[in-house]
């Protein structure tokens, strides 16, 4: 298993791990980004990842895992080399198991915005009769 480690000083570096050896990790469940703006592992490998929109999932999983103490996570994105596909093929029926394993589970859904005022329990209650 290839996980991101997180470095002191915020960014983040692929580490392979032998299954015996997975450290504690925590893993982000996310939407797909339009055009192509996910990080996939050869944008890593070729330090070209910044400058996709879907690096922010990448620093928002990081930034999370670090303040729970954790060193290292998974983003299918980018944990995976996709042309690999033995490693490929692997990781498809791996990610149930990954997602049970982990530490921490982290939700990035890029595609909702956030309204910050507080709504009554009455105007949400009524979408779930």
């Amino acid at each position: 298993m290839r996980l991101l480690k997180v470095k002191a000083d915020g960014s983040f570096s692929l580490t392979s791990f032998a299954p015996d050896q997975i450290r504690p990790y925590a893993i982000l469940s996310h939407g797909w980004e339009a055009d192509n703006q996910d990080v996939t592992f050869k944008d890593l490998t070729n330090s070209v990842a910044s400058s996709k929109n879907g690096y922010r999932k990448i620093q928002f999983c990081g930034e999370q895992a670090r303040n729970d103490g954790l060193e290292y996570f998974w983003v299918d994105s980018c944990c995976t080399d996709k042309m690999d596909f033995t490693e490929l093929s692997t990781a498809i029926n791996s990610t149930f198991r990954w997602h049970q394993d982990s530490a921490r589970s982290y939700v990035c859904l890029s595609d909702i915005s956030m309204d910050i005022r507080p709504q009554s329990s009455t105007q949400w209650e009524s979408a779930f009769r």
